[in-house]
């Protein structure tokens, strides 16, 4: 048997914690794997990974087995890459994970450009607000707004910034008035992100002077777009990032308000695995999703 395939499936199952997810991820069936990994085994003459029906954990030999094959695969994978890098258009599939808003303003609308450029190379795009571990969801690149990452093997490149803005509708305001301070909003339909930090609580800010408002929402959601939609409707006041409502702002479907209060700001991150060198897909996708942003935003929505 291929010495380098038994690795591989050793490999993903450690990291998968799965048997059948790594013959899945490997496209093989879950008996060529278990054949594979039992070939290792009796060819080290160690057991590398005890199982039951309900779950695998790895031996102390498979733990320090691990260690040295997974750099060893990690190496193998980035000489390719670099090679490939030098004589080939990047190709295969690239996994990329990103909030819904996020996905349908900047990354959808660049692909047609994108794949033009690299049309060897697949793009596979899945829209979520909860961060996805990565090796789990078999993640390349993740569009994200935390600053830090808490694995240190995740490196993060930095988009930009962009402000928070507090909108409606014209009806919205015609219908119940325009708050003239923070402390107005307390008394006000407000439409709720609830995944951002401390959804509840708005600290606003202008020179020196700092006030914190505790709001309740008249529509809480997990995703952008419902909150905007709602806000479309006249169900409230949102608190959204810039660059999801400045189409409806400049159309005047929505008025922002309190502008001359800052909302703390959204940092938008690029971010990916750790390693020596970044195979070509991850460096040709970001580099060109900068330059995207770059040229294609409306003025004044990002911010070093």
């Amino acid at each position: 048997m291929d010495r380098l395939t038994q690795l591989e499936v050793f490999v993903k199952t450690a990291e998968l914690n799965s048997l059948s997810k790594a013959a899945e991820t490997l496209a093989m069936s879950n008996a060529a794997a278990s054949r594979h990994l039992a070939a290792l085994e009796e060819r080290l003459a160690a057991r590398l990974i005890e199982r039951n029906t309900r779950r695998l954990w790895l031996t102390e030999a498979g733990q320090e087995f691990l260690q040295r094959c997974g750099a060893l695969l990690n190496e193998l994978a980035e000489a390719e890459d670099a090679v490939s890098e030098r004589t080939l258009s990047p190709k295969g599939l690239l996994r990329v994970t990103s909030s819904l808003s996020f996905a349908t303003i900047y990354l959808a609308p660049m692909l047609p450009a994108f794949r033009a450029l690299y049309p060897k190379l697949n793009v596979q795009i899945t829209a979520a607000n909860r961060y996805s571990d990565f090796i789990e969801a078999g993640i390349d690149v993740a569009i994200r707004t935390r600053e830090q990452e808490p694995d240190s093997n995740i490196i993060v490149r930095r988009l930009g910034q962009m402000r928070r803005v507090l909108a409606a509708s014209p009806g919205y305001f015609a219908a119940h008035g325009v708050p003239e301070s923070p402390a107005d909003l307390a008394h006000h339909d407000m439409l709720v992100y609830n995944l951002a930090n401390d959804p509840y609580s708005l600290r606003l800010r202008r020179g020196a002077a700092a006030q914190t408002i505790r709001i309740s929402a008249a529509l809480d959601s997990n995703d952008g777009q419902v909150v905007r939609q709602a806000a479309l409707a006249g169900l409230g006041i949102l608190i959204q990032p810039l660059y999801i409502v400045q189409p409806d702002i400049v159309a005047g479907r929505l008025v922002p308000i309190l502008m001359d209060w800052e909302l703390p700001r959204l940092t938008m991150n690029i971010a990916y695995q750790n390693r020596l060198r970044l195979p070509a897909k991850i460096r040709a996708f970001s580099d060109f999703l900068v330059e995207h942003i770059r040229q294609k935003s409306d003025l004044g929505i990002w911010m070093d």
